[in-house]
Parts: C-alpha cells; sequence; structure tokens
C-alpha cells in the first residue's frame, strides 16, 4: 500500500489518462480505497452511481472522486473527473498495486513431461502437472493442482489460479487469468439419437481464449465438436459463465455470473449479459447488445440494441409490456362487468320479444 497526498494522487490520476481538478483540500494524506459507507479519515472513495448519491453526505472519507457537476457537503474534499469508475479503477492501483503472486521457482513437486517448452521466469507451484509437448510463454503463474493438457499453449504472462484445467489442444493467449476450478476444452454436450439411445459424437475440436481475457472462478468453455469455441480478445467472464461448443465469442464481451450460451452461437464485440442470461443455441446476436438479468435469448438480436425478459424483447417494448400487465387485472374487471351486462341485455331482448 502506498500513500500520497490528494495533490500526487490527481497528478498520477492525470498520467493514467484521467484529467480531474480538486475540489478541497489538496494536501489531505491518502493511504487507502474504501466504499462510501465504510471509508474512515484517511481514505478516499467515489461515486459513480446516483443510487449511492445520499451516502455523499455521510461519509467519512476523506475525499471522493466524484463527477464535474456533482454536489457536495462543503466540509468534504472531492477530485472532480469525467470518469470516476475508472479513475478509482486506476487509484485502486496506485495506492494498493496489484495482487502479489507467491515465488515458487519450478517447485520440485512439478510434474513437467520432457517435450513440454516452459518459456522465461517461469513461476510454477507444486501439484501443477503439464503433459506433453506443451508450450508455455514467459512469465506465466501457474497456481497448485493446475493441469496443462497435451499440446495445450499458453502465450506469456498467463495467470491460472488453483485447479484450473486446460484440456488438451486448447490454446490461451497472452495475458489471461483464470480463477480457482475454471476449465478450458473439456467434452461439449454432442450426442446424437440413434436407435432411442444417445450416441457419443466425439468432440474433434478444440477451445481458444484470446489475449486479455479474465474468467472468474468456475468457469467452463467446451472444446468445439469440429473447429474451435473461441473467446475473444479482451473479454471478462464473472465466475460460472458457460460456453457451449462451437460458439464464438467476441471482442470485449462482459459477462456476470451464470450466465449460459449453448452451443453454436455467434455473440459480436462489446456485447454485456448481466447475470443468469440464458442463449439457445445457433442463434446471431449483433455487437453493442445488452442484456438484462434472468433474460431468456430464443431467437436472433439486433446490433446496438438493450433487450430484457422471457423471452427477451427490446428494452422500451417490455417496458410497454409490463405496464400492460399491471393494467390486466382492471381490464378483466372490465371485461367480466362488460359479459355480465351483455348477459342482462340479451335476457331483456329476449323478454321484449
Amino acid at each position: 500500500m502506498k500513500a500520497m497526498k490528494l495533490s500526487e494522487l490527481s497528478s498520477y490520476l492525470e498520467q493514467k489518462g484521467f484529467p480531474n481538478t480538486i475540489d478541497g483540500n489538496q494536501d489531505l494524506n491518502i493511504v487507502g480505497v474504501n466504499t462510501l459507507q465504510e471509508a474512515i479519515e484517511g481514505e478516499i472513495s467515489f461515486l459513480a452511481n446516483i443510487k449511492y448519491r445520499d451516502q455523499l453526505f455521510d461519509t467519512q472519507a476523506s475525499a471522493v472522486i466524484v463527477s464535474p457537476d456533482d454536489s457536495k457537503p462543503d466540509s468534504l474534499t472531492v477530485i472532480r473527473c469525467a470518469d470516476p469508475y475508472g479513475a478509482l479503477a486506476a487509484t485502486v492501483i496506485g495506492i494498493h498495486g496489484v495482487r502479489q503472486h507467491p515465488q515458487w521457482g519450478i517447485d520440485e513437486r512439478t510434474q513437467i513431461a520432457d517435450s513440454a517448452k516452459i518459456g522465461a521466469n517461469a513461476n510454477i507451484a507444486p501439484f501443477v502437472t503439464i503433459d506433453d509437448n506443451v508450450v508455455i510463454g514467459d512469465n506465466v503463474i501457474l497456481y497448485p493442482g493446475c493441469y496443462i493438457g497435451y499440446g495445450a499453449v499458453l502465450g506469456d504472462n498467463v495467470t491460472l489460479y488453483p485447479n484450473v484445467v486446460v484440456y488438451d489442444g486448447s490454446k490461451i493467449g497472452s495475458r489471461v487469468s483464470l480463477h480457482a476450478g475454471t476449465i478450458i476444452g473439456q467434452d461439449g454436450l454432442g450426442y446424437a439419437s440413434v436407435n432411442g439411445r444417445w450416441m457419443k459424437i466425439p468432440q474433434a475440436g478444440w477451445a481458444v481464449v484470446e489475449d486479455d481475457v479474465d474468467m472468474g472462478a468456475n468457469c467452463a468453455i467446451d472444446r468445439a465438436t469440429l473447429g474451435q469455441t473461441r473467446i475473444g480478445e479482451g473479454t471478462k467472464f464473472s465466475d460460472a459463465v458457460v460456453i457451449g461448443h462451437g460458439t464464438k465469442v467476441g471482442k470485449h464481451n462482459m459477462y456476470v455470473a451464470q450466465v449460459g450460451l449453448a452451443g453454436s452461437v455467434n455473440v459480436g464485440d462489446h456485447v454485456t449479459m448481466a447475470g443468469q442470461v440464458g442463449v439457445a443455441g445457433h442463434l446471431n446476436i449483433g455487437d453493442n447488445v445488452t442484456i438484462g438479468a434472468k433474460s431468456g435469448i430464443w431467437s436472433d438480436l439486433e446490433a446496438n440494441e438493450r433487450y430484457f425478459g422471457v423471452p427477451a424483447f427490446k428494452w422500451k417494448q417490455f417496458w410497454r409490456q409490463v405496464a400492460a400487465m399491471k393494467e390486466m387485472p382492471d381490464a378483466l374487471r372490465k371485461l367480466r362487468k362488460l359479459e355480465k351486462e351483455i348477459e342482462t341485455l340479451k335476457a331483456q331482448l329476449k323478454n321484449d320479444e
């Protein structure tokens, strides 16, 4: 952890591409970063979501990163920045730094096949297994229990946390981080129904994870039946994300926990899926799409749109449906009343005949 004056932090943010101004005491000492609710004196916090605006007036933080037009208590010092959340990320790195890994070198309890090629500065923990014909780049960190299968390839600066499994033939790019329990390249759900029984289809393809991808714990990326399953450059997954065989995920996607994509889905670039989104197989999702939590995707989605619901509709259409649903009880009461009135009129007409 690195302490710095607020003026030094402001200059650091400028250097990282976050222009800012200080409104208040620039000589404050900042020793940590915390939330508005939990921050104490000496810590800096941030406001990037208006949902938490009221906490700005109760926080004990010494300073807060805010937007240029945010109001504040007179006694509170703030850094005004057009991108408070981006500035927060840079601030956490500047003050708290990045995760420091244990240093093992290549532990003697690691099992490495003679034909495997290991790059410079490898940091490999005990009980890692590296199979034949594996190629591993420079500065790779492998935590205990990892298994790298036959012929797999890992690029430079890859970090695999405990018990990550990379199946045979899988390819992982550079600067990739996979958290504990994630599996790359296991068999997909490939079966043919023959005479009432499921016949296994050998999964002869492979899985590719491109550069700068991060995955949380317990993700699973199926290998393709034929060809490849691909996770595009810069994509980020939370925990328990499952990608079916043959699916192609574009660049710089963001998937929250428990998202599941069936096989042979094609997803564009810069797509965001909130928690528990489910996508049926053989669909196409365009670029710059956002999908709300728990949505079910049963058809292709157009680019540059927001979707929500089960099945998912465009954002405005979904909320029109919700508004209509709220009116349904009154509409049903009116309908029943009209039905009774019609029956009464019918009876009167019949009596008048």
